[in-house]
């Protein structure tokens, strides 16, 4: 008796199938949402689970300057039962053939037979590698944003014991879910590139920065710095630099400069610890002629050589309480007046000012006015010290090692190790101190290829503070409260020393018991080598 197939149990089998194929396809897009991996074992389940074989995906090649759509190719780009010489054959224009029709009119293609069909080309695949049966194509557009840009076909027995609309209705679920990964990856694609040209945007406009500033570094706390900076570089208010020593105020101040309406006028800078008390007045403001002895022609001070541009005060925490006041003067009505003279200057001069210390506490212990501090203080700017900036430490030590090979004409370069042994160190003395470090190895060290164990003998102690030991009793001040005059070498710099260590680095209570002023003290200090 002759097997009989039931209609329901084949149909149950396909619809299985089906299923199968849609629950494996969506593990695959949860897996992975690059369409070449998912469009691919899409076309694999094609082929194995419903015989729907030879499945290719056409795409649209990009389109060159000057051409019609009718002159626009596309190529299969994804492909399972087909050979590499196959699918490089497999281009097509707009219009042309069976697939060129589909990507021209975005509509669906069946042909039933593909030997009766005369647009049926047979690119792809000669009628001699195809099976002897009656062999259908069916072809479907892949749209995204309701354009055409490819086409998902296959070849069918016709024999094939399971309903055409059933593979049809298949097929458009998988030319849709085509188009969507397709499509997400051209927006995918296109935030990329989007973000690819803003970070190089971004890392132009932070390398033309930092050249132009000559700043070394991106580390966030350095491009805070900076940013805040930019902001109000072209107001007038005055820029106070906070910070510890050695963190480059200097440059900072310049750039304020240069990124100020002011950059092509004068930039003087002033290191207010590095002046005499008794010459502040004369440096800062000028003097007319016979103001006092060996004044035989008059001088304009810092404040008028910088008119029209920008002064920066260093230091200013050292600046004597006497000159605090003239100085504050100056900044609120934007006049001087020379020593021994009587007249009036007006200058036109924005302040950059910068301080290690403490202001506020320098106000509470009298040793700086509060007015000047808040005249002062209008925009304040912290700068990062060295180890809140690790990441800068390489291209520091490589712009200073190259600085110094120039300098001194060698030729030294860092092991990666001795680059690590860098940025671990703590750098209490900031860039200063790196940078010495780096001169030092340089001119001193015998290898041209420097290790970490070779590193290591020019790497400073770590300096811990001594314990605080009882302060010697303050020394007496003459009658009338004048100090006795005292010789600059009145105390060696091993006392100056101890006076710090002994007062935790406090300059104003090691000063004090030694019976000098700070100015004294600091005066001092500079003379012994120890600032």
């Amino acid at each position: 008796m002759p097997h009989r197939t039931d209609p329901d149990h084949t149909n149950t089998d396909w619809h299985a199938q089906e299923l199968l194929l849609m629950r494996e396809v969506m593990k695959l897009v949860g897996r992975s949402l690059a369409p070449a991996f998912v469009l691919r074992e899409m076309l694999h389940l094609m082929s194995e689970l419903l015989g729907l074989n030879r499945g290719r995906m056409v795409l649209a090649d990009d389109a060159t300057g000057g051409q019609t759509r009718d002159q626009r190719t596309a190529s299969i780009r994804h492909a399972y039962g087909l050979t590499a010489g196959q699918v490089a054959s497999g281009v097509y224009r707009w219009g042309e053939g069976i697939t060129g029709r589909v990507l021209q009119t975005g509509l669906p293609a069946i042909v039933q037979d593909v030997d009766a069909e005369p647009l049926f080309l047979f690119r792809c695949v000669p009628r001699s590698q195809l099976p002897p049966q009656t062999v259908a194509f069916i072809a479907l557009p892949i749209e995204v944003n309701g354009a055409t840009i490819g086409v998902l076909a296959c070849h069918r027995i016709r024999s094939h014991q399971r309903h055409l609309n059933d593979d049809l209705a298949l097929l458009r679920i998988l030319a849709t879910l085509a188009g969507q990964l397709l499509q997400l990856e051209q927006l995918v694609a296109e935030e990329t590139r989007q973000l690819e040209e803003r970070n190089a945007a971004l890392a132009r406009a932070l390398d033309t920065s930092t050249a132009r500033y000559g700043l070394i570094g991106r580390s966030p706390a350095l491009l805070q710095a900076l940013g805040e900076l930019e902001r109000v570089s072209q107001s007038q208010a005055t820029v106070l630099l906070l910070g510890e020593s050695g963190t480059g105020k200097e440059l900072f101040a310049r750039a304020v400069h240069l990124a100020s309406g002011r950059h092509d006028q004068p930039f003087i800078k002033v290191n207010c610890s590095a002046i005499p008390e008794t010459l502040f007045e004369s440096e800062l403001f000028g003097y007319e002629r016979g103001a006092f002895t060996g004044a035989n022609t008059a001088r304009a001070g810092w404040f008028e050589q910088a008119n029209g541009g920008t002064i920066f005060l260093d230091e200013i925490g050292e600046l004597p309480l006497a000159m605090q006041s003239k100085l504050l003067r100056t900044l609120q009505e934007g006049t001087l007046v020379r020593l021994g003279g009587t007249r009036e200057l007006k200058v036109n001069v924005r302040l950059v000012a910068a301080t290690n210390r403490d202001l506020a506490r320098e106000v509470q212990a009298g040793h700086f006015r509060q007015d000047l501090y808040y005249r002062l203080n209008v925009i304040p700017i912290r700068l990062p010290s060295l180890r809140e900036r690790r990441e800068d430490i390489r291209a520091l030590a490589l712009h200073f090692v190259n600085r110094a090979n120039q300098a001194h004409e060698r030729n030294v370069h860092l092991a990666p190790e001795a680059m690590a042994r860098l940025e671990a160190h703590s750098w209490p003395g900031n860039i200063r101190e790196l940078g010495n470090l780096i001169e030092r190895l340089v001119l001193l060290t015998d290898h041209t290829r420097v290790t970490a164990v070779a590193l290591e003998r020019f790497m400073p102690e770590s300096l811990t503070p001594l314990p605080a030991a009882e302060p010697p009793p303050a020394l007496p001040l003459p009658a009338g409260n004048v100090r006795e005059y005292q010789s600059a070498r009145s105390h060696s710099p091993q006392a100056l020393q101890d006076a710090l260590l002994r007062h935790q680095g406090n300059q104003t209570q090691a000063a004090q018991s030694l019976g000098l002023t700070l100015r004294q003290f600091s005066y001092r200090l500079r003379k012994a080598g120890l600032r």
